[in-house]
């Protein structure tokens, strides 16, 4: 199978920063275990999910391109989804939080292409094809949760991070790395293991982003649906997980009515979930959404929200009352003694937008040294300067092309020469441009003419701050490399044989049924390969020997760490015979 993107108006719209993290599925790169371990998985997912999965699972398995026989293409789900207004796209392994949350805002699924290899078929701290396309893809075609992953996705994009979760994520990405990648010593997962339990047990104060990735992880990932007594599974780790899906549905696993409460409930990705939060229906999880949005800096703005921008060391933007909106990465603030922020400052590359769209002439090219400006009233007079109309203007001396000197409430002077203003749709004043302009507070200067024409920003107070820029053609976002790249699986000679005794069986299923050519390939497995328990089955499935089920028996005693698998496989094997696929 060629290598094909499929066209989708939804990818087209996507933005470059985004674009940067698409990879092309190279669908050669899956092997014939790859296959077989897809294979099995959705086969043993969906005769068990179809009791205890949200009704939309197996709907969506349909509606969405998703095949049990084999791994779906992009090429392939590219088209279907489109039909259901979303799209997908392959990435590497573990992406930003804040870019996952983007994607979903432009409705688009990201998947990570790679595939678990065989002895984590339960479970992979890593995503992977089958976690994304058979866990998240189905229940998208429910229209109301298909709702709420998107607004999800806006209000997450929004979400501002700290230093610790970029530590986090790079610690998370780096485990999840070599625990599917083949040969790494145990000494080194450990490590890794024992850096993410140390960043995990860390005493910081939860950012937005760790909060809101707390209800991604209790609703997307492992949510529940229903009444606390009979819940059906809907989130993603559970529907793409053998074990987990059947270990949520047992007593030990507490079920607690889902609220906003979960945004401070912690979870550990490498071990089973201690308890689950069920939701009435999906409806419900946009309504706690948005309750956790208006806690968050992008709908409460003040110097609390600046304050995160700062501590994150990240790209930001502040929305003043006047609605310009400023872009960079903010560095100080000074702050009166009712905690109002009176002067802010950004450095480095800076940008001021309108609406989402950058104010022309005021780019990263004009304010590459970073932005600062005072904010709030003038000192004796009740009137702020956004709400001036031109008479008000004249009175104060707001004369373009004059001289003028006045001062902050705060007790911030600025003395210039008035260039020109800049009004918004209302008509009000946002940006004022000065020349030959001293800027001080206290004894500190803030701006000498010496640093060139002086901006100042016009708003009586901060009301919204967020994660990113406001007009992301602003800012070159294509500069995204992780320190840790996915390890791709490097076959030994005894496992390219062993991959090609899964060809010749697959293949056997596909065409037409040779039995004595089966049971050749059983005695080259059990001779060669006798660890190996999923060919084996494959083989049974389809000559339905007694020796080879004797072997399988043998083999569970001699494997016990994986005779509970076997037992599920049998069991397929016996209700496919009972009741034969049309």
């Amino acid at each position: 199978m060629k290598t094909q993107i499929e066209t989708n108006e939804l990818l087209e719209r996507l933005p470059p920063h985004l674009k940067q993290y698409i990879k092309p599925q190279d669908y050669e790169q899956y092997t014939p275990v790859n296959q077989a371990v897809w294979r099995f998985v959705l086969r043993k997912n969906v005769d068990y999910l179809s009791q205890v999965a949200h009704e939309s699972y197996l709907e969506g398995l349909e509606k969405t391109g998703i095949s049990i026989e084999e791994i779906p293409s992009m090429y392939g789900m590219n088209r279907i989804l489109k039909e259901i207004g979303w799209a997908a796209v392959a990435v590497d392994g573990f992406i930003p939080p804040n870019a996952f949350m983007e994607f979903q805002a432009y409705k688009v699924l990201v998947i990570a292409s790679d595939i678990r290899q065989l002895e984590n078929i339960e479970y992979t701290p890593a995503p992977d094809i089958i976690h994304e396309g058979a866990g998240h893809a189905p229940i998208i075609a429910s229209p109301d949760y298909a709702e709420y992953l998107r607004r999800f996705g806006e209000v997450g994009a929004k979400a501002i991070s700290s230093a610790h979760d970029t530590d986090m994520y790079e610690a998370v990405r780096e485990l999840s790395i070599l625990k599917e990648a083949d040969g790494i010593p145990g000494e080194k997962i450990e490590a890794a293991e024992r850096k993410v339990e140390e960043l995990q047990n860390k005493k910081v104060e939860s950012s937005e982003i760790s909060l809101i990735r707390n209800l991604h992880w209790w609703t997307v990932e492992y949510g529940m649906v229903g009444n606390i007594e009979d819940p059906k599974i809907y989130g993603a780790g559970l529907l793409s997980s053998i074990g987990e899906s059947k270990w949520c549905m047992k007593k030990e696993v507490k079920k607690i009515p889902y609220s906003i409460d979960a945004a401070y409930q912690d979870f550990d990705i490498t071990k089973p979930q201690p308890q689950l939060y069920v939701t009435p229906d999906f409806a419900y999880l946009q309504e706690v959404l948005e309750e956790f949005a208006n806690t968050m800096a992008v709908r409460k703005g003040g110097w609390r929200g600046l304050k995160k921008l700062i501590e994150s060391r990240q790209l930001g933007t502040i929305e003043l009352s006047t609605g310009l909106q400023v872009s960079g990465h903010f560095k100080r603030m000074i702050q009166n003694e009712d905690n109002e922020v009176v002067y802010f400052e950004t450095e480095g590359k800076t940008a001021l937008s309108y609406r989402e769209k950058e104010v022309i002439g005021h780019g990263v090219s004009r304010h590459t040294n970073g932005f600062r400006s005072p904010l709030g009233k003038l000192k004796g007079i009740n009137l702020a300067i956004e709400n001036m109309g031109p008479r008000d203007l004249q009175a104060y001396n707001f004369y373009d092309g004059k001289p003028i000197a006045f001062e902050f409430e705060s007790g911030i002077t600025v003395e210039g020469l008035n260039v020109t203003g800049m009004r918004n749709l209302r008509g009000e004043l946002m940006l004022i441009q000065f020349t030959d302009c001293t800027v001080k507070y206290k004894d500190e200067v803030l701006f000498s003419p010496e640093m060139g024409d002086f901006d100042m920003a016009v708003g009586k107070e901060i009301v919204s701050a967020f994660a990113g820029a406001a007009d992301y053609l602003s800012f070159d976002l294509v500069n995204h490399v992780s320190s840790n790249k996915t390890i791709k699986v490097r076959l030994s000679e005894k496992e390219k044989e062993l991959n090609g005794l899964y060809k010749v069986i697959r293949e056997n299923r596909q065409t037409q049924l040779d039995i004595s050519k089966a049971l050749e390939v059983f005695e080259k497995v059990k001779n060669s390969h006798s660890d190996d328990w999923l060919l084996p089955l494959e083989i049974y499935e389809l000559t339905l020997s007694e020796t080879v089920l004797k072997y399988l028996t043998d083999l569970k005693t001699r494997r016990p760490e994986v005779a509970h698998l076997i037992d599920d496989g049998l069991l397929l094997i016996e209700k496919q015979s009972i009741n034969p696929p049309l």
